[in-house]
């Protein structure tokens, strides 16, 4: 990672005005650090960034006053709070991530990235998540991360919580991307929930410190969550919502796009069943994901996935036949405990208590209100 003195001279170009992140990509790729850039004759830039005369003149000039004190703020407070900064040269930087059209040329850190994160799918949708499809999440999520992947996802309510949430239950390797400064924490309640990511994986932002979560910072961020990743779920989301630009983004990054389809009525089930519609991969289990990635993994992570390849008969709770009555009588949409007992005509007192044996064996999941949701 860049050094003080190095940094400076990285954040000194960012600030030109109309360089761009992709200029800035072109002309470190060109010479090779920053301080080669600074020395660089007009014509040079010009040429090896494919920049105008007036964006060269400014790299020239440097920084004013104002812009250098800016300067001097960040990288003090970077040291104050112990943040990293991750170049696009650097040896850390996401591989994945450079083969981008316009990968960011900075990425704050907290927390550390690994070399196994290069195995990495992301998780997306609604921030308004059914009950079901955040609890779907969680077990997609926690299959991969137990199966070795690195989840990616963007701390979000809702179905990216549930993502994060899923792969710190199986112990794995999870990876935030924020849409504000590294130094904020958005939504402001996922706090304890961005400790411990950190705790067991990194998060990451490419804007300036303090930077505010605006609207239009989130598209950015979501080229961010699907470069890093090999491919893009969907879980649940809206016809018009983000979880549907990060799919169009992985599509146009190369990277393979997973949907999982819901009841055909329901909002939060259109963006993933108008997907697989235009051919995104259906998932009902991990199983489908990993068949579709297989042939991008090299071949020990590959060996040790097929050799483990969840089934989907694996792992179910043994059930008493008064239990299998119950819970085939479940969904994955929440059903009040009174529909359940009219609909098998069992006695309430029965009901009740198969359900909290059921529960105990993690065949059930309880939700606000006294309703039911198999799992």
């Amino acid at each position: 990672m860049a050094g003080p003195s190095s940094l400076r001279l990285w954040f000194q170009l960012r600030a030109v005005p109309r360089l761009g992140d992709a200029g800035l990509c072109r002309l470190m790729e060109t010479f090779g650090s920053p301080e080669a850039v600074l020395q660089a004759s007009l014509d040079s830039l010009q040429a090896g960034g494919s920049i105008s005369r007036a964006v060269a003149q400014a790299i020239q000039q440097g920084p004013d006053r104002e812009t250098q004190e800016a300067i001097d703020r960040e990288l003090e407070l970077l040291e104050r709070l112990r943040i990293s900064v991750v170049t696009y040269l650097d040896a850390a930087y996401p591989a994945r991530l450079k083969t981008i059209a316009d990968p960011p040329p900075l990425l704050y850190l907290s927390g550390a990235l690994e070399e196994k994160d290069r195995h990495a799918v992301a998780i997306v949708g609604a921030r308004r998540a059914t009950a079901a499809g955040r609890l779907v999440t969680e077990h997609l999520s926690r299959d991969l991360a137990e199966a070795g992947f690195t989840v990616v996802s963007g701390l979000a309510r809702g179905v990216d919580a549930a993502a994060h949430r899923g792969a710190l239950a199986a112990q794995g390797r999870t990876v935030a991307v924020l849409g504000c400064g590294i130094d904020r924490t958005y939504p402001p309640e996922h706090r304890t929930l961005r400790q411990q990511i950190e705790a067991q994986g990194a998060v990451l932002s490419e804007f300036p410190l303090g930077a505010y979560p605006h609207a239009y910072h989130f598209p950015r961020r979501n080229r961010i969550i699907s470069g890093l990743s090999l491919g893009v779920m969907v879980t649940e989301a809206a016809l018009q919502s983000g979880s549907l630009i990060t799919a169009r983004l992985a599509a146009e990054q190369g990277r393979e796009v997973f949907a999982v389809p819901g009841f055909v009525q329901a909002e939060n089930s259109r963006g993933p069943n108008g997907l697989i519609k235009q051919g995104a991969k259906l998932v009902e289990t991990v199983a489908d994901v990993i068949e579709e990635l297989l042939p991008q993994l090299d071949v020990p992570f590959r060996e040790r996935l097929q050799a483990r390849c969840p089934k989907q008969a694996e792992d179910r709770p043994q059930l008493e036949e008064a239990e299998r009555r119950l819970h085939d009588a479940l969904s994955f949409e929440p059903m009040p405990i009174d529909d359940l007992i009219a609909c098998t005509g069992l006695p309430a007192a029965e009901v009740a208590g198969l359900l909290l044996a059921m529960e105990l064996k993690g065949a059930v999941r309880q939700l606000s209100g006294r309703s039911y949701i198999r799992t």
